[in-house]
């Protein structure tokens, strides 16, 4: 027989469920020990390295339910699956929301429990594999950071531009508004790295959009109080799917691109210099990129008509010190680089 070579913990008060539980997983292949209270599993795994516990939610003294978040802290590595009665399912899905990997439930199916086991080791082998190859990246990214963000930048552009592309109405927006907001950077006196997280951000701003429905987006009536809320998520869906790949700059300037200056933009949580500058900077640069391109429901501004805008919410909507560089921008150079 196979040794599979993962060691298990099985904790229980009840000496015949462990005994049960360790002999068939004992003929899997699997290294078992046994602990009967939450003390004598934190000696065991403290003396071991352990893959998995099987965990009893109710035992004397500490439960298992308490011991479980001490496991996850102390143990990040340990999978941690629970045993439960069928009447205490819900308490077992919340321990899953906890941290627990699955439940299996009393009295057991020996047959579903190693399948059971079987499924929760391999998903703890993939996150630690997954894991290891972050890391991994993480040693190279300083030696390749700038080929990193060529190739990548390269390839969100291609993602921003092929989204747009379906809609004549928001097509060469990103480009547009990662170009003024550069400008607007460089005015400010912004560092080479400040101005290139500007770059991704402008790029990335509106990546959200690809979970917003289409039919509101190209609405040519006056939106409802409803529809207009649908779309600003996109905000937040687009910081959530940079986040993995982009730096924490990046992530906040997307996420507060729409905040107003003066906290009154909607399911707004900062207000003023609290909000990051790298998404106040987008927001004059995302606004007059709109407001000078023809949408569904009106006609482009003029670059007049825009400007006015720009000046008259200064203050409400747009950081006043941000405006003023924007405002300090040659026109020419702006229209230029929005085409």
């Amino acid at each position: 027989m196979v040794n599979k070579r993962e060691r298990i913990l099985i904790v229980d008060d009840e000496a015949m469920v462990r005994r049960l539980l360790r002999q068939k997983l004992s003929r899997e292949g699997y290294q078992c020990e046994e602990a009967d209270s939450a003390e004598q599993a934190l000696d065991r795994l403290r003396g071991n390295s352990t893959e998995l516990v099987i965990l009893d939610i109710k035992m004397p003294g500490k439960s298992g339910m308490e011991l479980l978040p001490e496991i996850r802290a102390g143990y990040p590595d340990t999978a941690v699956m629970m045993a439960t009665a069928l009447t205490d399912a819900n308490i077992a899905i919340q321990c899953m929301k906890q941290g627990a990997y699955d439940y299996i439930s009393k009295p057991f199916n020996l047959g579903e429990v190693v399948l059971s086991v079987n499924g929760v080791l391999e998903r703890r082998r993939l996150e630690l594999e997954i894991r290891e190859y972050q890391q991994y990246l993480e040693q190279r990214v300083e030696e390749q950071t700038k080929e990193i963000r060529k190739v990548f930048l390269g390839a969100i552009e291609a993602l921003a531009f092929a989204l747009e592309a379906k809609d004549r109405y928001t097509a060469g927006h990103s480009r547009g508004v990662t170009e003024i907001a550069v400008a607007i950077g460089r005015e400010l006196g912004l560092s080479p790295d400040d101005i290139e997280d500007l770059r991704w951000g402008g790029l990335l701003h509106d990546v959200g959009k690809i979970a917003v429905d289409q039919l509101i987006q190209n609405k040519t009536g006056e939106l409802t109080p409803e529809e207009y809320e649908h779309i600003m998520i996109h905000a937040h869906v687009g910081a959530g799917i940079v986040k993995p790949v982009v730096n924490g700059k990046v992530v906040e300037m997307i996420e507060h691109h729409h905040d107003h200056y003066d906290g009154s933009g909607m399911n707004q949580v900062v207000i003023g210099e609290d909000i990051p500058l790298g998404a106040r900077i987008l927001a004059v640069a995302d606004a007059f990129d709109a407001m000078t391109s023809d949408r569904p429901y009106r006609s482009a501004m003029s670059i007049e008509e825009a400007l006015s805008e720009i000046m008259r919410c200064t203050g409400t909507q747009f950081d006043p010190v941000v405006a003023a560089a924007f405002l300090k921008i040659p026109v020419p150079g702006i229209v230029l680089a929005g085409v």
